[in-house]
C-alpha cells in the first residue's frame, strides 16, 4: 500500500529535458530529481489576461504573479518582436517562494511576443507566454482563419410533470439554422433532455477544447421556475418534479453560472427564453445599440473584441412570466432574435453585436435584461460575423 501511495505522490521522468506543452504553458522537468506535482511554479497573468491581444498604446505593464512550493530559482523575462529578442531577469530577494512581475515593456508594430520563464530549486522550468498585436494593419489582418463559432441550443417543449410547451424546439431549430446557414455556427440542438442529460451535455462542453478566438453560443428556451423561499432561479428539465421542496430535479442558475463560466471557450453567450431568465444574475446592465460598421472597421472591431473574455448573458425577461407565443408560432423573444440575425449581420451589414442585438427587445411586452457573470472583461463583445 505504501509503495502505491509513493507511486501516485511521486512523477518519476523517464527523459531528461522532457517537454510538455498547452497553448501558451510549458513544463520542463529534470530527471536526476523526483518531482512532485504541487511543488511546480504557477503562473498567474493578471495584465494582458487573455493569451492573445491587441493594443493602440506602444508600451504596457506587464502584472504576473509567481508562486512556488520550492525557493525560486530564477525568473527569466524575454520579449520578441520581430528579429528584436531582449531577455532580462528578475531581481529576486533570499528564499523566494512568491514573486509579483511588474515590468513596463515597450512594444514594437506588428506581433509581440512576451514570455516568462521561471526554474524553482529543484529544476522545474515553467514558462507561460502572451502576444500582443501593435497598429492597425496588423490588427486588421488578425482574424484566425481557424477560428469557429459554435452554437449549443437547449429546448423543452414536453414535460412529465409540467405544462408542455408549444414552440421552444421550432424556436431553438430555426434559431440553428439561420446561424448556420448565415452566419458559418456549427450548431447542436438538444430537446426535452433531463437533468442527468443536460448535466452531461454541459460536462460534455467543459470538457471541450476551444482556440483563443473561438465563440460559443447558449440558448436555453422552456421552463423557468424562480423560488421565493430559497431565493433562486431554476431551469426546468424535462423530468422536474413539482413537489421538490428541495429543488434536487432543477438546474440552479447558481450551478449553471459556474459550469458555463468553467468552460474553456474565452467568449460565451448566453441567451434565456424562458420565466424568470433575469434571476440568472441580480447585477443587471442595459446596453444602448450603435450604427452597423464598415467592412474595413469590422475586422479591428472582431480582433480587439476577441483578445478580451467574454460571459455575456440576454434573458427574456426579468423575475417575471414570459409568453411561449402561438402554436405553431416563435415565442416573442425568438422572433426578435430571428429578424436580428436576418436584418443585421444577414442583410444590410456584416457584424452583429450585442448592443445591435439588444436593440430589438426593448419594445417586448416583458422586459428583457442583458448582463454579464463569472470572469468577464466589461470591454469584452459577443459578434455574430456574417459569411
Amino acid at each position: 500500500m505504501k509503495k502505491l501511495l509513493a507511486a501516485l505522490l511521486w512523477l518519476p521522468i523517464a527523459a531528461s529535458g522532457q517537454l510538455f506543452s498547452e497553448k501558451t504553458n510549458s513544463i520542463s522537468l529534470d530527471n536526476t530529481r523526483p518531482m512532485v506535482v504541487s511543488t511546480l511554479p504557477s503562473i498567474v497573468w493578471t495584465t494582458p489576461g487573455a493569451e492573445s491581444s491587441v493594443s493602440a498604446e506602444p508600451a504596457i505593464t506587464i502584472d504576473v504573479k509567481v508562486e512556488s512550493a520550492v525557493e525560486i530559482q530564477s525568473i527569466r523575462l524575454i520579449t520578441k518582436s520581430g528579429a528584436d529578442v531582449r531577455e532580462k531577469y528578475i531581481k529576486l530577494g533570499d528564499k523566494d517562494f512568491n514573486k509579483r512581475v511588474q515590468q513596463k515593456i515597450t512594444l514594437m508594430d506588428g506581433e509581440n511576443t512576451i514570455r516568462l520563464e521561471v526554474t524553482n530549486g529543484r529544476g522545474a522550468i515553467v514558462s507561460s507566454t502572451r502576444t500582443i498585436l501593435v497598429g492597425k494593419d496588423a490588427i486588421a489582418d488578425a482574424v484566425d482563419a481557424n477560428r469557429k463559432d459554435y452554437a449549443l441550443l437547449i429546448a423543452t417543449d414536453k414535460y412529465d410533470n409540467w405544462d408542455d410547451l408549444s414552440n421552444p424546439v421550432n424556436d431553438a431549430h430555426t434559431v440553428a439554422n439561420i446561424l448556420k446557414d448565415k452566419y458559418g455556427f456549427i450548431t447542436e440542438v438538444v430537446e426535452n433532455v433531463t437533468l442527468e442529460e443536460l448535466n452531461d451535455k454541459l460536462f460534455d462542453y467543459n470538457t471541450r477544447k476551444f482556440n483563443p478566438q473561438d465563440q460559443l453560443f447558449i440558448f436555453f428556451a422552456g421552463h423557468g421556475y424562480f423560488d421565493e423561499t430559497l431565493g433562486e432561479g431554476y431551469v426546468v428539465a424535462a423530468n422536474s418534479l413539482l413537489n421538490d421542496k428541495g429543488k434536487t430535479s432543477y438546474l440552479s442558475h447558481t450551478i449553471l453560472r459556474e459550469r458555463l463560466d468553467n468552460i474553456k471557450c474565452d467568449h460565451i453567450f448566453l441567451a434565456m427564453d424562458v420565466c424568470f431568465g433575469g434571476t440568472f444574475d441580480k447585477k443587471l446592465a442595459k446596453a444602448r445599440g450603435t450604427e452597423a460598421m464598415d467592412e474595413a472597421i469590422d475586422k479591428q472591431y472582431v480582433v480587439k473584441k476577441l483578445s478580451k473574455r467574454t460571459r455575456k448573458f440576454l434573458t427574456s425577461g426579468s423575475k417575471e412570466y414570459v409568453p411561449d407565443g402561438a402554436p405553431g408560432h416563435n415565442s416573442p423573444f425568438a422572433t426578435q432574435f430571428i429578424r436580428a440575425l436576418r436584418e443585421i449581420g444577414g442583410g444590410t451589414g456584416r457584424v452583429m453585436t450585442l448592443m445591435e442585438l439588444n436593440t430589438y427587445f426593448l419594445r417586448l411586452p416583458t422586459e428583457p435584461y442583458y448582463g454579464s457573470f463569472g470572469a468577464d472583461d466589461p470591454q469584452s463583445d459577443f459578434v455574430f460575423v456574417a459569411k
